[in-house]
């Protein structure tokens, strides 16, 4: 039988989360959970049944890529019903082209999630990110000279689309919990969950980058995550910049081209635009492949771009004339 959650971790949880929404999570927009069968969903699991009786509904994905994976889901499922929250199986069919197989598993598992939370009227879908992995992510990024935006790092929250044009909430409200607190919780409430092997597969970046965490104290991962937290707050306050400066010199022509006046930008808000002119040419083509970000690097094209060069990344073609430069569909390679 499972334990009661501490009401002070309850209501840590509460606390953080309802400073953000003007209602509490209910029957009738509850909090979706993104919960895997590992300690820290699990955690989030017990903490928001706790904090949200009648207010939470969860779901688990099957990527059908381990033959372990359909028993963790019915795992996740009975503990579920034992605290009374209604929970989903979702199940991944088939993965897009053109990534890495992790890559590919993560963009369906959110897509996925996003779908099944809109449909189900949620105030916004929950996953258990926390302060470790904002570490390790931060490290990660650095070592491969990321700039402003994916030094950020994880954000607290962020606006998602779903496949049929809802719009939601992408949360993480246990971001600032570490990673032994939420297992100790998990532990305390004598719920079963399951540690990822690939966590401990030295071929992925991610393990390495934990294990340098782990054995050297001087690396602190709160701080480090708070830095990625003030990062996140200048990302979010130059986003808002950009946001003003496309508004006024972005004009969008036929077939989808976006023409942007540069003139007198600095370097920083050439690349946003430059980034969100790429996506926007992306989107009006119809090309959706999880191999393109907006925090890619196109550090190539703008230096081509100010030496009056045309460039073409991602499949999109852009040209300037003076301080005006412009983004569309690149013309198909020939073969033979």
């Amino acid at each position: 039988m499972t334990k009661a959650v501490d009401p002070a971790d309850a209501s840590r949880l509460a606390t953080h989360f309802e400073r953000n929404f003007d209602r509490k999570p209910d029957a009738g927009a509850p909090l979706a959970l993104a919960v895997s069968g590992g300690p820290d969903s699990m955690a989030l699991l017990a903490l928001a049944a706790a904090a949200w009786p009648g207010g939470v509904i969860a779901a688990t994905v099957d990527h059908r890529l381990r033959a372990s994976a359909a028993d963790e889901c019915a795992m996740v499922a009975a503990a579920c019903a034992g605290l009374g929250v209604p929970h989903a199986t979702l199940v991944a069919d088939a993965f897009p082209d053109g990534a890495s197989l992790q890559a590919q598993a993560r963009h369906l598992r959110y897509a996925l999630l996003i779908d099944w939370a809109a449909q189900a009227g949620a105030m916004a879908l929950a996953t258990a990110h926390q302060a470790d992995d904002q570490a390790e992510t931060f490290l990660m990024r650095a070592a491969r000279g990321a700039g402003l935006s994916g030094l950020a790092g994880v954000r607290a929250s962020r606006k998602v689309t779903a496949s049929d044009g809802r719009a939601l909430l992408l949360v993480r409200p246990v971001l600032d919990w570490r990673r032994a607190e939420l297992r100790a919780i998990v532990r305390r409430a004598e719920l079963p969950f399951v540690d990822d092997p690939a966590n401990d597969d030295p071929r992925h970046d991610r393990t390495r980058f934990r294990r340098l965490l782990n054995e050297h104290e001087w690396l602190d991962a709160p701080r480090i995550a708070r830095a990625a937290a003030h990062l996140s707050e200048a990302d979010r306050e130059l986003r808002a910049i950009a946001d003003w400066v496309w508004a006024e010199r972005a004009r969008q022509g036929r077939g989808g081209t976006i023409r942007i006046d540069m003139a007198g930008l600095p370097r920083g808000l050439r690349r946003r635009l430059a980034l969100r002119a790429i996506g926007a040419v992306r989107a009006a083509a119809g090309v959706d492949r999880p191999d393109w970000s907006p925090d890619a690097n196109i550090e190539p094209l703008l230096d081509a771009l100010d030496r009056g060069k045309a460039a073409t990344q991602a499949g999109v073609l852009a040209r300037p004339k003076g301080d005006l430069w412009r983004f569309g569909t690149a013309p198909a390679r020939r073969t033979g």
